[in-house]
């Protein structure tokens, strides 16, 4: 089976899903919060320090819109050839540490890059209670084998590095089990944990989840233009570029301007993994 062009437009949910202030906590350690300095992030890692009051770092919304709910809508594609492509947040309200969002799922574009189809999805999240915005979540996934079908290639982005020297350079060593620790807030895709599943997609060994990379880089930038106030964060989008093995140490170069931070994040060797980075933070 191929890919069905057809799911394009149709509206799947509205579902509901809920989470706890525990699922916070475990989502936080997911993306390394604490794991270099226990004392440092008590509001992500803790719900009982004195003084201190429980934040949930912004990207958990990620996870909870696209996993725990209904299937994207692919049936019949392979998953060994699906990679995580792009990502973006936008959040109307902070992140809650604990409560539940009513969620629609909408697939709004199929692209054709040759070699592989883009596919672009948007989620919603509204309160279950009065319908307020919650945030949206728009994601695409890139799926080798599908292109050639003649079809829009879609819009074109550019990511132009600031003149000047970096306001910052953040590093953080991804531990080899941080796919392990990770995949308990709900992304159970094999690929990060299964050798014989990563083989299948080409991979020597199963690689780090790309939303793991993508909170560990927001984590960092957060404590670093924001004080680690979680509730500053207004949106954050990026591309993924290059597969991330656990153990790789991770480096974000960030550039600031405004409430706008332009970002991207390399491996040790150089190597970017996460490009086009955008945060908008209140000032």
């Amino acid at each position: 089976m191929a890919l069905d062009h057809g799911v394009v437009g149709v509206r799947r949910g509205p579902w509901t899903r809920s989470w706890t202030s525990t699922d916070s906590l475990t989502y936080a350690l997911g993306v390394g919060a604490g794991q270099l300095d226990p004392t440092r992030e008590l509001a992500f890692t803790t719900e009982n320090t004195a003084g201190v009051t429980q934040q949930a770092l912004p990207t958990y919304a990620i996870v909870i819109a696209q996993f725990g709910g209904p299937q994207l809508g692919l049936e019949g594609v392979d998953f060994t050839q699906l990679l995580h492509a792009e990502q973006a947040l936008t959040l109307h309200r902070p992140m809650p540490v604990a409560g539940s969002a009513s969620l629609t799922s909408t697939i709004t574009d199929i692209f054709d890059k040759g070699k592989g189809a883009l596919v672009v999805n948007e989620i919603t999240a509204t309160d279950p209670e009065d319908g307020a915005p919650l945030f949206t979540t728009r994601s695409s996934v890139f799926i080798r084998g599908e292109g050639g079908f003649g079809g829009d290639r879609g819009p074109s982005a550019t990511f132009d590095v600031p003149a000047g020297p970096a306001d910052a350079e953040l590093r953080f060593p991804t531990s080899v089990s941080q796919a392990l620790l990770y995949r308990l807030s709900g992304d159970r895709n094999p690929l990060h944990t299964d050798p014989a599943f990563a083989a299948a997609g080409g991979f020597d060994r199963p690689i780090l989840h790309g939303l793991c990379t993508y909170g560990i880089a927001v984590r960092l930038l957060l404590n670093e233009f924001c004080d680690g106030d979680a509730s500053k964060l207004r949106a954050v989008s990026g591309r993924f570029t290059k597969p991330v093995w656990p153990g790789d140490e991770l480096v974000v170069t960030a550039w600031a301007d405004g409430d706008t931070v332009l970002f991207r994040t390399a491996n040790g060797a150089g190597d970017v993994v996460l490009d086009h980075g955008e945060l908008t933070v209140e000032k």
